[in-house]
Order: C-alpha cells, then structure tokens, then sequence
C-alpha cells in the first residue's frame, strides 16, 4: 500500500519558490470562497509515522490560510473530563461550523491504531472500532462536511534518518523522546495496523491520501494542492446546483409524510394503547413520594458508581412533560441534574450537523441530564413541518441510532419516553390553558397548527418508535390522560432501569 509513498518524491528550491506564492493565494482564495459560500465544512484529518511531518504541515497551513478561520485540534490521551463523557464526545465538540477549515491531529484514529499495535485489542474488536469511524465520519459527510484525510508517510530508513536530524537540532529534539524510538522499532507492527486502518475507513466519501513526507517541500505542495482542489471542486458542485448549500431550500421540495387528512394512513402503535388508565386521587400522591425516594436512592448509588442517566422526553403538546420533569427532579439533588430545554436551533447550532449540540450538553459521569424536546426532532417536527429533506430525516434513524449507541456503550442510562393523549385530552387541556392566566403563555398559535397535523405526526411517532426502539434505548410509551398515572409510570421505570443498571 505504501510503495507509491517511498519513491524519494522531492521539489527542487527553484521549483517551490516559483509555486509557492502561487499556491498560497490560491488557497487562501478557496478559503475566503468557502467563507462566504458558508455551505459546508472542512475536516482535514493528518495521520502517520513519526516524523513524517504531520505538525509542520499544519503549522504551514496555518501560515498560508488566514487562522482566524481555521480550528486546529490536537488529541493527546483523553482528560478526565472527557474520560467521563463517550468515546467522541470531544471529538463532535471540536468540529468546524460550515464555512470553516478543522484541522486535526492525534484524531479518532490514534486510539485504535496505538491499542491494536500494543495488542490491547484483538482483530475483530479493532475492526469494529474501525467500523465506528467510518460511520462517524459518514455522518458528517452525509451533513455535507468535505473531509479529506492525508497519512504522512516514511520507510523505516526516511524514518530513523529523519528522527536522528531533529535530535541533532537544539531547537526541535525535544519533538524526540524514547518513546518515538520505541515506536521505531515497532515500525512493522504500526505499518500493518495502518494499512488495515486504511483500507476499512478509505470510502468515498472520506478518501484517505498517501503522502511521501521525506521532503517537507514536496509534502507541502501536495497537501495544499489537494487541499485546494477538493475546496475548489465541492464550491463548484455547490454552485452548480448538485448539492444543495441551503438546507432550508431543499426542505421545501421534500414530499409531505404520508397521511391521510383525517389521521394517520397506517395503523399507528398509539392506537394500541389504552388510555383509560388512572390512579385513584387519594393514592397518587402517596404513590409519587415512594417513587420518589426510591429514585432519590437510586440515583446516589449511579452517581457513587460513576453512572450518567440521560432522559429524553417526546410528546404531544399539553401532553404533561414539564409537569413529569418536575417531579422526577423533585427527587434529585439540583447540583447533579440539568435539564436541557430544545427549541429552534441558533444560528451557531444551524452551522454544525443536528446532533452536535446534543453532544455538546452531555453530563460528567454520575450526573443526569433531561432533555425536554431532543435529537427526535430531526424525524418529527423536521419531518413533518419539511424543515429537513426527506433524505435527511430517513438517514437520521440510523444516525440516532449510532448516537444512542455510543451512549449505551460508554455506561450512560438512556431512558426515552413519548407522552401520549387523545385529540380530545389535547382539547381539553388547550381550553384550559386559555382560561387560567398562568397558562396562557404554554399555548400558541404553533400548537393549534400542530393540532391540524395530528395525522402526519402520529405517522412520525410510529416510524420513530419503529426504527429507534432498541435494545440498548427502548422508548416507554406513556400513556398520560390521567397525569398521576403518567407521573408514576414514568418514575417507575426510571427507577427500574437505573436499579438495573447499579446491579451490573
């Protein structure tokens, strides 16, 4: 695989003098033009052997693009902070808005390569890890990020040559360390792990380049060039009306859910509930306090054992999911619950994909976190009112799904909940809110424009229930006419999957 990238490629002086002011305003050219276009990001992801050049090349494209609109990350091994959180957290926190360059070192890939080449994991596992990645980064590229991905490289000869050169330097020995000698002898084992890594994440939507990083001036060259021309290429596509720059105008054309104007076209896993269900006035109350006090218990014991709880709450409006809220952080101490209200994405949250300012709000560990309106809002108020494409919300199901994964993979209880009532409970609740003066403000004039779409937004539910309801993240359908009944279901099972989860 790397024979291409140890053929000596080299630049003479004379050459990159005469190419380099060129390249330089051509690039920062493509990056003004990306600015302005404001379509899409670019992730620029460099990895290979030491010495190869990985730094100074993103040092130089520091110095030829114009910084203040370019992100450089660099990833050692995780802080403490980011060990409580899932695997990518911090990676989703760094990503470029669109309109921007990220550039990135120590990425994604620098844990799984270094634990396969220590054999702390076996094939199969550092396959699966691979195969995480390639969904990470296509559900970026699937948003419209632009990644491109260059692996420096060196033969092990160019290699020991080239560390020998930085020691020899007062300024740059200290970048040479027992460990990159160690790392040299083991330069067969992180080749073949490479190579591997290589083949399973080159797709095409996130191409990995083989560079030949013997000479910094040929290195230099290449990375810009490639740079530039993927830039120029994707403002072109963007331009020339192939890839939509405006998620909002491509929303318009996508077709309405199916729905009939009466209700929904299919059979609908709500109409199986029973929504007669109650709890006696004169037991509710008893009923919550115990629940409660088991759920106060039960948290203290996640929390010693490092265990986040995340609870998403969907639903009708009027459906009762602030009045839930509060009594679940009724039972909680308030320095250890957050909860996250989701309404209309900001300007700074419609430049990132939708799920990166989820990502962001994820807790410490031990800690929970309530999100009143979540991620689902992509296959829901998205779908139906067409602020996304229907490409869009057909591919967030398993976007969701990889998410909700991760979650479950790092330890965190997920608990998702749809608060459910009958048109006519809905109604009811409505005329109420109008009459009692400190309600009036939870009805609008979007929640009667809602009401009309009941339909098509039951069909959502169904197909969200359907595709997101897994093992790992199971939705509770909570039947919620009679809000004590609602109450209490919902503390019940809170307090069951948290229980289960401290006996693990």
């Amino acid at each position: 695989m790397f024979e291409a990238a140890e053929l000596g490629r080299s630049v003479s002086k004379e050459d990159y003098k005469a190419r380099e002011p060129i390249l330089r305003a051509e690039l920062l050219a493509a990056q003004t033009a990306l600015r302005e276009a404001n379509a899409f990001p670019v992730i620029i992801v460099f990895g290979g052997v030491d010495g190869a050049g990985k730094g100074e090349t993103v040092n130089l494209l520091n110095a030829w693009m114009d910084p203040r609109w370019t992100i450089t990350r660099a990833f050692g091994e995780p802080s403490d902070e980011e060990r409580e959180r899932p695997e990518y957290w911090r990676y989703w926190r760094a990503l470029p808005p669109r309109g921007r360059i990220g550039l990135f070192l120590s990425t994604w890939y620098s844990g799984p390569l270094l634990d396969r080449v220590y054999r702390r994991v076996n094939p199969d596992a550092f396959d699966e890890r691979l195969n995480r990645i390639v969904e990470f980064e296509q559900t970026l590229a699937d948003d419209g990020a632009l990644i491109l991905k260059f692996w420096m490289h060196l033969d092990k000869a160019a290699q020991k040559k080239r560390l020998k050169h930085l020691e020899r330097d007062p300024l740059l020995r200290w970048k040479v360390t027992e460990l990159e000698w160690k790392h040299w002898r083991m330069y067969e084992k992180f080749i073949a792990a490479a190579e591997r890594a290589i083949r399973q994440t080159s797709r095409g939507s996130a191409l990995w380049t083989i560079v030949d990083g013997e000479d910094a001036r040929y290195r230099s060259l290449a990375v810009a060039e490639a740079i530039r021309d993927a830039i120029r290429q994707r403002l072109s596509e963007v331009t020339g009306g192939r890839r939509a720059p405006d998620a909002a105008a491509s929303a318009r054309r996508a077709p309405a859910p199916r729905a009939t104007a009466k209700g929904p076209a299919v059979l609908s896993i709500l109409s199986s509930l029973d929504m007669m269900k109650k709890v006696p006035k004169t037991d509710a109350g008893r009923q919550i306090d115990l629940w409660q006090g088991r759920l106060n218990l039960a948290q203290r014991k996640a929390r010693s054992k490092g265990i986040s709880t995340i609870l998403v709450f969907e639903g009708w409006d009027a459906a009762g999911k602030g009045g839930v809220i509060r009594r679940v952080t009724a039972a909680l101490d308030a320095r250890q619950y957050q909860v996250i209200p989701t309404a209309a994405p900001t300007d700074e949250e419609r430049a990132q994909h939708y799920l990166w300012r989820f990502w962001r709000h994820l807790s410490r560990a031990g800690r929970v976190t309530l999100f009143d309106r979540s991620w689902y809002g992509r296959v829901l108020v998205e779908r139906v009112e067409r602020f996304a494409t229907e490409r869009e919300w057909q591919r967030a199901y398993a976007e969701i799904n990889q998410f909700e994964e991760q979650l479950a993979r790092h330890g965190t209880v997920l608990v998702k909940y749809w608060m459910h009532v009958t048109k006519a409970e809905q109604l009811r609740r409505f005329k109420q809110r109008e009459t009692i003066e400190h309600k009036q403000w939870k009805l609008t004039d979007e929640d009667w424009r809602n009401r009309e779409k009941w339909g098509a937004y039951e069909l959502a539910v169904n197909d969200m229930v359907e595709y997101t309801s897994t093992s790992e993240a199971p939705w509770t359908l909570v039947e919620a006419n009679d809000k004590s009944f609602a109450r209490i279901k919902v503390l019940e099972t809170l307090c069951t999957r948290l229980e289960e989860a401290t006996r693990r």
